[in-house]
């Protein structure tokens, strides 16, 4: 089916991006660490698209997706290497905030295409395009098939509406527009069974992750106003547990279900001694703001950055950061969250 144009204010960007589209043909696409539901339904969204063009495109990451994303189209085919090789013409980068994020150590010296919604984007591509009014890349990839004029297949409708489903929290953030649900519609009148996405993304979960959810949030703390919950987890409780760190995935959002809970910091233990803090907050909370402090990113509701040093110590400093930050919204705010 023909996509319907939606308004936004990146024409000129997009425009760019696609003559050099068309004028290629060889391209990896590419995208963080860990990736995730925004990661995988950007990339995949337009690896379909270049492909329906004609074009040759290799999906690279240096990481798997998380085992609930392997039943949507094409994703088991991904490529998992730290490397790109060739023959490559240009390389587009997914909501990636610097170029080392990738973990792919030779794609610096290739023309790369660099879309990102997240504040505190490096610019390092050759064409930067950055709208932090995208409630996820998801939206920005849309823009882009739009404009090539590629059908909107179920392929393509299927990622674009995973992106923007995982990537808004389940349409919980505050980065959600009239444009979000216009595009939701558009894909759902392409093909999309909303519920069936929703049960393949959140409701596949093994016994194992059931029980590592219950060891984590059974140890949940709270700072001394009851508005900021803190939860951990280390290798010796995933085993324990039968799960795995990627078995985490939306773990952190449960605690904010909880009405007097503003924020939630979640701290997961690296194997090279640091912490990987997750952060996620209600309303304009803005714990993006803290996780850049740290070299981190990501959004306003939902950031996180890597730190070392011992867990107390973090924890109380960062309680202290995030705590700030929900005393700087006002109650009515509150209310309103």
């Amino acid at each position: 089916m023909p996509i319907e144009p939606i308004a936004a204010p990146s024409k000129e960007f997009v425009d760019r991006i696609c003559d050099e589209l068309r004028s290629r043909q060889h391209f990896v696409i590419t995208s963080h660490l860990k990736p995730d539901g925004d990661s995988i339904g950007s990339q995949m969204a337009l690896a379909y698209a270049l492909r329906d063009l004609g074009k040759d495109v290799r999906v690279i990451n240096r990481d798997p997706a998380p085992s609930p994303l392997m039943a949507f189209p094409g994703v088991p085919d991904i490529q998992i290497a730290d490397t790109a090789g060739a023959p490559i013409d240009a390389v587009v980068v997914m909501e990636c905030g610097d170029l080392a994020r990738t973990g792919l150590r030779d794609i610096d010296q290739h023309f790369i295409i660099n879309i990102d919604h997240h504040p505190g984007n490096a610019r390092f591509g050759a064409i930067n395009w950055f709208d932090p009014g995208a409630a996820a890349c998801g939206e920005m990839v849309f823009e882009l098939i739009t404009r090539l004029g590629v059908p909107m297949t179920p392929e393509i409708a299927h990622h674009v509406y995973l992106a923007i489903l995982t990537d808004t929290g389940s349409f919980h953030y505050s980065s959600i527009s009239p444009r979000t649900f216009d595009i939701c519609r558009q894909t759902v009148e392409a093909g999309v069974d909303p519920t069936i996405v929703a049960r393949r993304v959140f409701d596949s979960n093994n016994l194992g992750r059931l029980k590592l959810f219950g060891a984590v949030l059974s140890s949940i703390q709270l700072d001394p106003t009851g508005r900021l919950a803190i939860i951990y987890l280390d290798r010796a409780m995933a085993l324990a547990a039968g799960g795995t760190y990627d078995d985490t995935e939306g773990l952190i959002n449960l605690p904010l279900t909880v009405r007097e809970i503003q924020a939630v910091m979640f701290f997961k233990e690296a194997e090279t001694g640091e912490y990987r803090v997750s952060f996620r907050s209600k309303g304009e909370i803005d714990v993006g703001a803290v996780a850049k402090r740290f070299g981190g990113g990501g959004h306003k509701n939902a950031s996180g950055c890597t730190l070392r040093g011992s867990f107390p110590l973090l924890r109380d400093h960062l309680t202290s950061l995030v705590t700030q930050e929900i005393d700087r919204v006002t109650p009515e705010s509150r209310l309103t969250s």
